[in-house]
């Protein structure tokens, strides 16, 4: 009798409910998200792709609230420290008419968990791991000897550099982690039905930034040259090391999406080469923490460049050949520069241009079918470190 009741008991009484997750998404430009949501209609252009649109959207598309995940975000609004807030849906990007990596990785994340999400954005425009994002383990930015003697050529004041680049190493880095414990610290401000005898979980971090240690000819003098990155990979670790000490959680699970800006190196077209060896080199710099012994089966790294759309470049390509002959030629009248597109392009090429693009390519071209395949990358990456069941 006594085992009847207590299965009675264990059938009317609501399970407890689960912890609430918490995920941290860091990086630059590219984590903010330059992606308009005008670019979605592109997403189900491609039936590969069509799945994650049905995800994206309602039947009258319009974008989805995520009812189970909410969102505290920095970087993205008029300042650096200015909070939004809310649940997960489109309109958390760079702008709100934008969205990053964040939407569809809240969208899957949800998948792969029945608990409460809360994703904590810590994502500002143009900024390095060498300098601004710098951990403190790493130690101060050392400038080397060419780039002291070249701001000495320049009749530059050295000490002033100094001074400054001692006052901006690291601040990126400060700002996140404060931002993450200022929410840890009252998470019923942010997720409105949180209650504390659930608790939260420290979950997974997921790190999308490069462009401007990419770039840097400075820090890394001999990019084109293999190894010319190295000091990333060091500072990177350095970074993982340094979050899991001052947030408290020793195997959090990280997940580094690398710079895939252009597509895979391999797939690169005469005008690219010149690009290829830095960028192969960084690519490769980005991901070599994941292999560090240290690091193995909590630490992953996803190739961003698969998710690049091949058909939208060739297809901008093309249409810059023609503008470029065009030029050549001396047309300058619209209708007549529109007649030769025409003729040039064929009615898909058209469509895709006109429907897929909103930014650059150092935006992964403001494509929400790049940046959604990204954040949907990043979930699955962070879903097998977890190992939800």
């Amino acid at each position: 009798m006594k085992l009847i009741l207590l299965s009675l008991l264990a059938i009317a009484l609501p399970a407890a409910a689960k912890p609430l997750q918490v995920f941290i998404l860091a990086g630059q430009s590219n984590m903010q998200g330059h992606a308009k949501i005008s670019t979605f209609e592109h997403i189900g252009m491609d039936a590969a792709t069509k799945p994650m649109l049905d995800e994206m959207q309602n039947a009258d598309g319009t974008p989805k609230v995520c009812e189970r995940v909410w969102l505290s975000s920095i970087g993205c609004a008029k300042d650096d420290t200015t909070e939004q807030t809310g649940k997960l849906t489109a309109g958390f990007g760079a702008t709100t008419e934008k969205i990053g990596p964040e939407f569809t990785f809240g969208l899957y994340m949800q998948k792969f968990t029945d608990a409460p999400i809360l994703l904590i954005k810590t994502a500002w425009g143009g900024k390095s791991l060498n300098t601004d994002f710098r951990p403190p383990s790493a130690g101060p930015y050392v400038f080397n000897e060419t780039q002291l003697a070249q701001f000495q050529k320049q009749g530059k004041d050295v000490a002033a550099i100094k001074t400054t680049k001692e006052k901006e190493t690291g601040a990126y880095y400060r700002l996140m982690i404060e931002h993450v414990k200022k929410v840890l610290g009252d998470l019923k401000r942010v997720v409105p039905s949180y209650d504390a005898a659930q608790g939260y979980e420290l979950a997974g971090f997921a790190w999308f930034q490069g462009w401007n240690d990419l770039v840097d000819s400075g820090t890394y003098p001999n990019r084109d040259k293999p190894g010319g990155y190295d000091a990333y990979s060091t500072a990177m670790a350095h970074f993982i090391h340094d979050v899991r000490k001052d947030l408290n959680t020793p195997k959090l699970p990280f997940v580094i999406g690398v710079l895939g800006v252009g597509g895979p190196t391999d797939k690169y077209g005469p005008d690219q080469q010149r690009y290829k060896s830095t960028h192969d080199n960084f690519r490769a710099a980005m991901a070599a923490p994941a292999q560090l012994p240290e690091f193995q089966h909590n630490v992953v790294a996803i190739r961003t460049e698969k998710y690049w759309d091949l058909e939208l470049t060739a297809a901008k390509a093309k249409d810059n050949d023609i503008k470029q002959q065009a030029k050549k030629q001396g047309i300058e009248d619209k209708v007549a520069l529109e007649k030769l597109r025409t003729s040039g392009l064929t009615e898909r090429e058209r469509l895709i241009l006109e429907k897929g693009i909103s930014n650059l390519e150092f935006h992964y071209l403001g494509s929400a079918k790049i940046l959604g395949g990204i954040g949907k990358g990043l979930a699955e990456a962070m879903a097998k470190l977890k190992q939800f069941r």
